[in-house]
């Protein structure tokens, strides 16, 4: 993967660039809310050392030919491709299984005998396939494979509990620190010569504002990190504050939408403290006030 040089390192990263710069077949499973930078972290992780990725984002409809490998027919004759799985395990790379939880869990299964990291049969060339050194699998997701509760990541499943003990570790990425979501802030406003150290402070105390409220069960919505990049890249077109918050806001419900575009006027705007008045002193009703 390409460098990116606003990426600000943060959560899982130092354990997760631990395993893959190991070189030890160790898979790990990422679970977080959306838009956290999961898929991020392992992508700027490779890119920093220099390793290949393979990232296949899955979903209902991927199958195991998608996965491992087809028979197809080029210039009348058959031939047999490999899927990138195979292509990772022959290679040395880290394959990156992104939204893991929106594959069929019978699907996935397939993939078992791989997350062990042992020798796989490839049945179409009748072959045992070797995993070469460095070959890593890293799954990301939304939920733990247990399935959404609440309804928020519609078409994520609950996946075999056989096939979720293989990864050999689960790490919980949230979202970052306000000072950490600052500097991510901030990076990018340089990148896009749009600094505005104000704006970008308020973003992040509006965010958190939000994310708080979220939690307590406030509201339905919430403000993730991508989305505040997303406001950012608006604030660099259009050269205004309330019409890129506006714009990013849209795809939420009108209630939830001026909900947080009020709140975000109140951040920007606090209102004044109150100007301290002194104490009224009552004089004594014998004593004669001069005038």
């Amino acid at each position: 993967p390409k460098k990116d040089s606003n990426y600000v390192p943060f959560g899982n990263h130092t354990d997760v660039e631990n395993i893959i710069k190991s070189g030890i077949f160790y898979p790990a499973y990422i679970s977080g809310p959306t838009g956290n930078g999961k898929s991020t972290m392992v992508e700027q992780i490779c890119a920093k050392h220099k390793k290949p990725l393979i990232r296949v984002n899955l979903n209902m409809m991927t199958d195991e030919e998608q996965l491992i490998g087809s028979k197809t027919l080029q210039d009348g004759n058959v031939e047999v491709v490999e899927g990138p799985v195979l292509i990772a395990m022959r290679t040395g790379t880290t394959l990156l299984l992104d939204e893991i939880d929106a594959g069929a869990a019978n699907t996935l299964l397939c993939l078992q005998p791989i997350l062990e990291g042992k020798p796989y049969y490839f049945k179409l060339k009748n072959e045992m396939i070797i995993p070469a050194a460095g070959f890593n699998v890293v799954a990301t997701a939304n939920t733990k494979g247990k399935g959404s509760d609440d309804g928020r990541y519609i078409g994520t499943n609950i996946l075999n509990e056989a096939f979720l003990e293989r990864f050999a570790v689960t790490f919980n990425q949230e979202y970052p620190s306000a000072k950490i979501e600052g500097k991510i802030v901030q990076n990018l406003m340089n990148h896009y010569n749009c600094l505005d150290e104000v704006f970008a402070e308020n973003l992040v105390k509006w965010a958190d504002a939000i994310r708080k409220t979220f939690d307590d069960g406030g509201v339905d919505e919430t403000i993730t990190t991508r989305r505040m990049t997303h406001i950012v890249r608006a604030f660099a077109i259009f050269k205004n504050q309330s019409k890129a918050i506006e714009l990013c806001c849209n795809r939420f419900d009108t209630a939830t939408k001026t909900a947080f575009i009020d709140l975000f006027d109140k951040v920007a705007s606090p209102e004044p403290e109150p100007v301290p008045v002194a104490p009224t002193v009552k004089a004594p009703e014998d004593e004669e006030i001069p005038f």
